[in-house]
């Protein structure tokens, strides 16, 4: 990828000679670090005679001394280097992005040529885009997983959809809030003679005989206060003969509704159809699902939690305490009940499954509380681990507080004090180096140590270069 940049956005100083003055080549050599990662010095002859660089993190630039520029580059990025190299007198001011070889890998460069008008030499800077390039992989799985999630939801809908509008009885879902009627299948539309999607966002008062509907009022107000109701029989505007009105109320993003089911006698309608329907979802859906009472003990559990736990049979975890399976015991699920209990709901609570055969898997929960007289809990339980073993993972150590504090809830105190005091070790190890410029007895005498301590605190910590300097 090349960067352009026209002549046009250049505005320099009003009086450069004056502002530069007092600069020194050391100075705008620091200018020209502040550019770049490091920069390549050739020659006439396209030879690359010297590197400069900002850290040792660049190091892999010296293994290009005495070899051409062009062919320290892949061949897709030969031309590019070309191009650099023909516009060197400053014309141009594109940063073009090569490709290196280094150890088997292709380490991206971002590179801006400059050679004055007298002098053979030229001054490569190179901005190293590996950081970039690891961020970049993983925003394109982050955006895959997310697509896969959204294509899986969509497809989810359309099932949903098929299901609801093709079920042989009257069915409709209407907000309990204004009784406005959400969504109604064919079934219903071809009972009230009235057009497809006709019916959608009118009253659900509005389908009944003027006659009852005080009686549907009163029945929805009993319904609203009580986890069971009875069906009812009413009379539909329009027709002589009563059906039998029965509804059930579920939650959805934060607003009740109700599904309301009509039994024109005509078709067989269960008595309380989301029972059989929602059971046999929860019981065939891939991610884990677990009901736990109050005291946390498991009455209902699918086949997708029972594998999860590695448990022979759902039949084996009835009873169980759920604190043995979900987290940190006493933990996890006490943060989860308070949370429930102050919101109702909790969604992507990060935690681990622990199985019956003593194995972990990092989880996400999402969670609901059931109002009754002794509350239950349902949990729904994604396992993540394939996602995040999917995502590039750093190889590189702990380097800051932050990283230590996100270690909190996933390592017990003690594993986290090691950690941190191996950093903090390392940090003044490190920071009294740069302070000796890398002198190793003058390092171990300003941090208190004997030649020989130091020198195994750096063999353990891996840090530079184990050959005596001092």
């Amino acid at each position: 990828m090349d960067l352009q940049r026209s002549e046009a956005e250049h505005i320099p100083f009003s009086d450069a000679e004056t502002m530069f003055s007092g600069f020194s080549k050391d100075d705008f050599i620091e200018l020209a670090y502040c550019a770049g990662d490091f920069m390549l010095a050739i020659d006439e002859n396209n030879i690359i005679r010297d590197v400069a660089m900002n850290g040792k993190d660049h190091q892999f630039a010296n293994r290009w001394i005495g070899e051409k520029w062009v062919e320290t580059v892949t061949v897709e990025s030969r031309p590019k280097i070309d191009r650099l190299l023909d516009s060197r007198q400053g014309a141009d001011t594109t940063w073009r992005q090569v490709n290196h070889h280094s150890d088997g890998d292709d380490v991206p460069v971002r590179y801006r040529a400059i050679r004055p008008e007298k002098g053979p030499w030229t001054i490569a800077i190179g901005q190293d885009l590996r950081a970039m390039s690891v961020l970049q992989q993983r925003l394109l799985k982050t955006q895959q997983s997310m697509e896969r999630d959204y294509l899986n939801l969509r497809q989810t809908e359309t099932r949903y959809r098929v299901l609801f509008d093709n079920i042989s009885y009257p069915v409709l879902i209407v907000d309990a809030v204004n009784l406005q009627i959400q969504q109604a299948n064919r079934a219903l539309h071809s009972l009230m003679n009235a057009a497809p999607g006709s019916l959608d966002g009118k009253g659900l008062t509005a389908l009944v005989d003027d006659s009852y509907r005080d009686h549907l009022v009163a029945h929805i107000g009993a319904a609203s206060v009580s986890s069971t109701s009875e069906p009812i029989e009413i009379q539909l505007a329009g027709r002589s003969d009563t059906v039998k009105l029965a509804m059930s109320a579920f939650r959805q993003s934060g607003k009740q509704f109700w599904l309301v089911n009509i039994d024109d006698g005509e078709h067989r309608v269960p008595s309380r159809p989301s029972d059989s329907y929602i059971l046999d979802a929860v019981e065939k859906m891939p991610d884990a699902f677990v009901l736990a009472n109050h005291k946390q003990d498991i009455v209902v559990a699918n086949r997708a939690f029972a594998e999860l736990v590695q448990a022979g049979s759902v039949e084996q975890l009835i009873g169980v305490s759920l604190n043995r399976f979900i987290g940190r015991p006493d933990i996890d699920l006490n943060l989860l009940r308070k949370q429930l209990k102050d919101h109702q709901n909790v969604r992507n609570f990060s935690s681990v499954a622990n199985d019956l055969n003593g194995g972990e898997e990092p989880v996400e929960i999402s969670a609901i509380m059931i109002e009754r007289e002794q509350s239950l809990f349902g949990y729904s339980v994604r396992a993540i681990g394939r996602r995040e073993r999917d995502l590039p993972r750093s190889d590189q150590e702990l380097r800051s507080v932050d990283q230590l504090t996100e270690l909190v809830g996933r390592k017990p105190l003690k594993e986290i004090v090691r950690e941190s005091t191996d950093l903090i070790e390392r940090m003044c190890i490190e920071a009294a180096l740069i302070h000796t410029s890398d002198n190793r007895a003058s390092a171990a005498e300003i941090l208190g140590l004997s030649r020989q301590s130091l020198y195994s605190k750096l063999h353990r910590h891996g840090i530079g270069n184990l050959a005596d300097k001092g």
